[in-house]
Parts: structure tokens; C-alpha cells; sequence
């Protein structure tokens, strides 16, 4: 089986802010730039560090990449990513926020575009960028725009959509991260209905890929937020779970049904179910828990949810693990194909659009796994390694 890709080099830039008033830290990683620009969200969870922010920059590269399609109207940034070291639930979280994105204001003006993340909505994110004296998270990118005014009335038109109760912004990724499921199952000959599913995480991406995944006839077994583990074997009510959320992605138990159970935190990791989708915070799955996984696919709708050499055990007992970089990158896609044109402020044509990306992409990524008799993740590295150099030739090298 081939091995994993080398070690990158450094990234662009490398930054760490420390705030005068609470002490917090921030970090911000430029990995690197296409026509002067870089894309990556930003995340506010307690215990972020720079080499948390390092690797999910460099992912960002990779998402970029692979969504590069040379008749596009949409051309792949450069990667990067923000993170702040805070609990988002700290009553002092937004002051810190603000702050932040003062610090770093220079770089977002010119070569940084950000938004929502794990533990912000892009509401936060747009409401601190506008107290920080940013015209928006995203004006880096303008320059770039044939008709900025145009460009930016789209995307506002966008995120003004809702699709039965919840904003098209929010539902974009879980489709893409569902798609992929529905992929994967498809190469498998496995049939929809009755394949359980069990979800870690029930903010924006794993709240919108179990709407996705019950309408496409799976069954969602289980569901963790930051309480426990809802559970039900015969399938949770999806859509009561997402009524019942605030806004950091917790459901009030007070609509749990009499046959709902509610386990503990990790229950998820080992629920009886032939997908696993851990979509919250990285790093959930090591080499102690993995051992008592009994599903047959992991879908990472986080980012780097999977150690390293968590994913070498479970590859070795059969488990295929589909890897976040190709997985979650339809939210920072439709973005963009959005403001350069690609697609209208439109809820099905944007998910139609999303699902023929992602399926396309998974089946390239799992076709050269097969293929090169490697993991799905190295097959994905392997496409990027030949995608880079293409762009480079066309738009230059700014590292």
C-alpha cells in the first residue's frame, strides 16, 4: 500500500496573537496564496494551537485545489486558517473575536478571506468583522471579481435563502459531506435504506448532513452534541433534533421521544451503524478509541477529526476511512461558485451543483485509491500533487 505523502513545506505565514485583556491566543497560517489570496475559515474552540491552524491551512490548499475545474468561472484560491484559542460559549468570546480580526486586519484586507467555522456562525463572524472596521470577511477577494457589486449582491442573496427552516449557507456542506456518503455506498453496491448512520456533532455540518442523509432513506441512529449521545436504534427524529438546537448546536431533551436514549459523550464512536460521520471538533478519533469501531466507512465532515495513526489501525481492519479535505469541501466551494458566477443565489441548483462536484470528486479519489492500491486520503494527496502544479503554471507561484 503506498505511503502517506511527505512532509510539506512551511507555510507562507505563521502568526500567533496574544490578547492584551484576557490573554487568549489567536493564530493565523497563510499556507499558501493564488493571485495573492488565500481562503480558510475561522474556528474559536479552547485548547486551538498553531499547529492545529498549520494543518487545517494546509487542508484548505488541498480543498482549493482539488475543486479546480479550468472552465470554471471559480479559480481555487490559495490555502489558510484562523483559529482563537477561547471557548465561544466565554461570555468574553466576541470582545476576543473583535480583537482578533482588529489584530489581523491587515491580512484580511489583502490576502485573507474567512468565514464561519467550528464554534462561530458566519453571523459572529460578519457582525465582529464589521466592528473591527473590516468592509467584510471576504474583501480580499474582490479585486478579483469581473463585477464586484454584482458578485457581492449574489452571495447576500444566497444566505438569505432558507430551505425548511434552515439557511442554504448552513446546508451546502452537510450536502456535499451526504453526497459522499451516498457515494461511497453506490461503489459498494450497499443499499440506502436501512444503512445507520451515527453522527458526532449537531451544529451546521452535521445537523445539515443528517437531514440529508434521512431524505436520501438512512437511518441516523445516533447524534453527540456537547450533553451525550442521543440514540435510537430503529432512527432519531432528524428534524425534531434540529428544531430543538441552540445555537452552539445542543438539543434541548425536552423533545426526545419515550424510545430516544441518551448515552454518554463517546457513545457514538461505537454505536451500531455501517457509517460514522464525526463532525465536530478534530482529533476525536485516536488509536485507543478506534478500536471500538465496528463501522464500515468514516466520513470526516471535520477537520483532521482522525489521527494519523488512528487511520493506519482502522485501514488495517478494514475500515475505510474518507477524508476530510475532499468530504467538507463543499461549504468553501459553493462560496465561490457563487460570488464568481458559476452558480445563482438558487437552494437547487446549488445543491444540484454540489452533489455532481462531490460525487465527482469522490469517485476520482476512490477510483485512484484502487487504482494505486492506497488509502482514499493518499489517492486524494496524489490528485492535489498534480493539480498544483497546473494552477502555478497558469496563475504563478506566490509562496
Amino acid at each position: 500500500m503506498t505511503s502517506p505523502s511527505p512532509a510539506p513545506a512551511a507555510p507562507l505565514i505563521s502568526l500567533t496573537w496574544t490578547d492584551h485583556e484576557t490573554g487568549y491566543q489567536g493564530h493565523l497560517v497563510v499556507d499558501r496564496l493564488v493571485r495573492g489570496v488565500s481562503s480558510g475559515g475561522l474556528r474559536m474552540r479552547a485548547g486551538c494551537t498553531l499547529e492545529e491552524v498549520t494543518g487545517l491551512a494546509r487542508g484548505m490548499t488541498m480543498k482549493e485545489a482539488l475543486h479546480y475545474n479550468p472552465q470554471g468561472r471559480y479559480i481555487p484560491l490559495g490555502g489558510a486558517k484562523g483559529g482563537i484559542d477561547c471557548d465561544p460559549r466565554d461570555p468574553a468570546a466576541h470582545g476576543v473575536l473583535v480583537r482578533y480580526l482588529r489584530a489581523v486586519r491587515p491580512y484580511v484586507e489583502r490576502f485573507w478571506t474567512t468565514g464561519e467555522d467550528l464554534g462561530l456562525t458566519q453571523d459572529l463572524v460578519d457582525r465582529a468583522a464589521s466592528e473591527a472596521g473590516l468592509v467584510s470577511s471576504i474583501q480580499a477577494v474582490y479585486p478579483l471579481l469581473d463585477d464586484e457589486e454584482a458578485a457581492r449582491q449574489r452571495l447576500a442573496d444566497a444566505f438569505a435563502i432558507e430551505v425548511d427552516g434552515i439557511g442554504l449557507g448552513e446546508l451546502v456542506g452537510g450536502c456535499g459531506v451526504a453526497e459522499s456518503v451516498l457515494a461511497a455506498l453506490d461503489r459498494a453496491g450497499t443499499p440506502y435504506q436501512g444503512t445507520r448512520v451515527a453522527v458526532q456533532g449537531f451544529g451546521t455540518m452535521g445537523g445539515a448532513t443528517a437531514r440529508f442523509l434521512v431524505r436520501a432513506g438512512l437511518r441516523v441512529v445516533a447524534v453527540a452534541d456537547i450533553k451525550g449521545t442521543l440514540a435510537n436504534p430503529a432512527g432519531l427524529h432528524i428534524e425534531t433534533l434540529l428544531a430543538a438546537r441552540d445555537g452552539h448546536g445542543c438539543v434541548d431533551r425536552a423533545v426526545l421521544r419515550a424510545d430516544d436514549s441518551e448515552l454518554p459523550a463517546g457513545a457514538w464512536l461505537t454505536a451500531d451503524a455501517e457509517v460514522l460521520v464525526p463532525a465536530a471538533v478534530s482529533y476525536a478519533v485516536d488509536t485507543a478509541n478506534q478500536a471500538g469501531i465496528t463501522a464500515r466507512w468514516i466520513v470526516e465532515a471535520a477537520n483532521m477529526p482522525v489521527l494519523p495513526e488512528a487511520e493506519a489501525l482502522l485501514t488495517g481492519r478494514g475500515i475505510t476511512v474518507l477524508p476530510d479535505v475532499v468530504v467538507n469541501s463543499g461549504t468553501n466551494a459553493w462560496w465561490w461558485w457563487t460570488l464568481f458566477g458559476d452558480i445563482g443565489a438558487d437552494a437547487d441548483e446549488a445543491f444540484a451543483h454540489t452533489r455532481r462536484s462531490m460525487r465527482a470528486l469522490i469517485d476520482q479519489m476512490l477510483s485512484r485509491a484502487e487504482a494505486d492500491d492506497c488509502t482514499p486520503r493518499a489517492a486524494a494527496h496524489a490528485l492535489v500533487a498534480e493539480r498544483l502544479p497546473v494552477i502555478a503554471e497558469r496563475f504563478g507561484w506566490f509562496r
